[in-house]
């Protein structure tokens, strides 16, 4: 199967949950004019700090879908 999941994701997904870290933040922010929240990292550079998007919440104008281009409510979901 395709993925778009790269080593830096991987590697900032593991570094958000390890707990081991903590230069994380929620940032207030637009996304293609749309408001939007995303998880920074913060990093200082001499007098300025450095801001790092890692991940983007998604907003109304983004459509979610498979790589079959199935949105995320097509999908039955199976009981165990």
């Amino acid at each position: 199967m395709t993925t778009h999941i790269t080593p830096a994701h991987r590697e900032a997904f593991e570094a958000l949950t390890s707990g081991n870290y903590n230069n994380f933040a929620l940032f207030s922010c637009f996304v293609n004019g749309d408001p939007a929240v995303a998880i920074v990292t913060i990093h200082r550079d001499a007098e300025e700090y450095l801001l790092t998007p890692l991940f983007v919440s998604v907003t109304d104008a983004m459509l979610l879908t498979d790589h079959g281009a199935v949105p995320p409510r097509a999908h039955q979901v199976r009981q165990l």
